[in-house]
């Protein structure tokens, strides 16, 4: 039995805490011994004994919080998924796709309720894989791995809004450095108590920006470019006019194009990594989740049809990229930089909350106003902006950043570990009854999916990378990355 983790020994040895001694005796049932709303409680409490808080949500806050790192740019990708899969592949996607993540998310819920002293998905990885602390490690690097590239994905973001607003007024590595700066100024608090409040300020905007896009993608008389040319030039419809289609047309229906389509999709669908361990009561995150869920159907399928209902064939990612009117374009698009720098900012919370755990473990410098504490918070913070900064220089490209992401790690993060989860949750009772039958068969599809979406997806993302650096990307480019 490989030993626990660090924070195991940690809440071993605080007097005020000794409900994992419990947990860990060896009774599985957690509430055979105190309950795990007891145990809750007691890990709140000692938790809000400090001078830095972190269960600090309630379930409205949190439902807030998880609704603004949804309503996301990867929205505005959706329609180019549309384009290239066609209506009903494309649709069945989605909807499958949010089925699964509403199912896995319950799951996780359920394991973490099980094992109450989860603070993140590394005790997650622990747990679920026979409390391994290889496994342990590996997810930690995953999760850093998957946090920064998704800091690098909105350093790029920035810097095509910098580029489009600005006409290409700087050398687009010099964007990406001041959405850099900017990131790591409003990365500086060290809880997400007020970062709710912001993700309300970036969902508004998101949805401004959806909103407009959609005003004007239905008042405009042609989009102006897509992939294979621009209006009218592309043939391949109607002589050129806007076209959709129910099946992937010809030149789009290779593996590559298509796989790459449906890990966008299944990327927009796994933000789990982020719940529910900040919340007060853990037990209310099922009315964070259904919230969530509902904001996130209706984001996730109506706008990119919609999209795709006015563009067809001329789809970019993101849409914007594919209004006619360069007024419209830069008016739609410049709303982004608001949820931009806020979810960077939570993905940037995230991660220097694990590593500066880490760093000053059993320190009291960890929970306290010292000068200590705040300089290596403030230093494991430019680090991560810096590690994300190059990352956007090195794959510019949003499609290929979300298909990557999609592959490596929501591959494990949205379906393997949920997967693994319910083998520990209702072992020996996977075929008790119709329900619980049918879940047992849908978590081993969710088993599968992870899988086939490491493998063949994980080919098709980095064929993609390589066929966009032959044609027309380079690393550390001064080039125009205006949409």
């Amino acid at each position: 039995m490989a030993s626990s983790p660090p924070y195991d020994e940690e809440f071993k040895t605080d007097p005020k805490i000794n409900v994992v001694d419990d947990l860990e005796s060896g009774s599985e049932n957690v509430d055979t011994r105190r309950g795990s709303i007891v145990i809750i409680q007691e890990l709140v409490a000692e938790d809000h004994s400090h001078d830095i808080k972190l269960r600090t949500m309630t379930w409205q806050k949190a439902a807030w919080l998880l609704c603004g790192e949804q309503v996301c740019l990867a929205i505005m990708a959706q329609t180019w998924s549309l384009s290239v899969l066609g209506w009903v592949p494309g649709i069945i996607t989605m909807l499958v796709a949010g089925t699964l993540f509403y199912i896995t998310s319950l799951t996780m819920h359920k394991f973490i309720m099980k094992h109450p002293q989860i603070m993140d998905i590394c005790d997650f990885g622990y747990y679920a894989f026979g409390k391994s602390k290889i496994a342990y490690h590996f997810t930690a690097f995953m999760l850093l791995a998957n946090n920064i590239m998704l800091i690098g994905f909105h350093v790029l973001t920035g810097a095509k809004i910098l580029n489009t607003l600005s006409d290409h007024s700087l050398c687009t590595t010099v964007f990406s450095v001041i959405t850099m700066l900017i990131g790591i100024i409003m990365s500086m608090p060290r809880t997400l108590k007020h970062v709710s409040f912001m993700s309300m300020f970036s969902a508004a905007a998101m949805g401004l920006s959806v909103l407009l896009f959609l005003v004007f993608v239905g008042i405009e008389d042609h989009p102006s470019y897509g992939y294979y040319g621009e209006y009218p030039e592309d043939t391949v419809i109607n002589s050129g006019k806007v076209g959709t289609y129910v099946f992937p047309l010809e030149r789009s229906a290779g593996f590559v194009a298509c796989m790459n389509a449906v890990l966008n999709i299944t990327f927009i669908w796994v933000p789990q990594i982020l719940f529910p361990t900040f919340m007060i009561r853990p037990q209310d995150f099922p009315k964070s989740l259904a919230v969530v869920t509902v904001v996130s159907g209706f984001l996730f399928v109506v706008p990119p049809a919609i999209g795709f209902h006015y563009l067809g064939q001329y789809s970019t990612a993101p849409a914007f990229g594919s209004l006619g009117v360069e007024t419209y374009k830069k008016a739609s698009f410049a709303f982004v930089i608001v949820p931009t720098i806020v979810i960077g900012v939570i993905y940037a919370n995230v991660s220097a909350k694990f590593i500066y755990g880490k760093v000053l473990r059993g320190s009291h410098h960890q929970h306290s106003n010292t000068v200590i504490g705040w300089s290596v918070w403030a230093a494991v913070m430019a680090v991560i902006w810096f590690i994300g900064f190059l990352f956007a220089e090195v794959i510019p490209s949003m499609g290929d950043f979300l298909s990557l992401l999609g592959a490596v790690f929501d591959s494990f993060f949205g379906f393997i570990f949920f997967a693994v989860a319910y083998y520990h949750l209702y072992k020996g009772q996977w075929w008790n009854g119709a329900f619980r039958s049918i879940m047992t068969v849908v978590h081993i599809i969710v088993m599968f999916v992870g899988l086939f979406l490491l493998g063949p997806g994980l080919y098709a993302a980095v064929s993609q990378i390589i066929i966009d650096y032959a044609y027309s990307y380079s690393a550390f480019s001064c080039a125009d990355l205006s949409i």
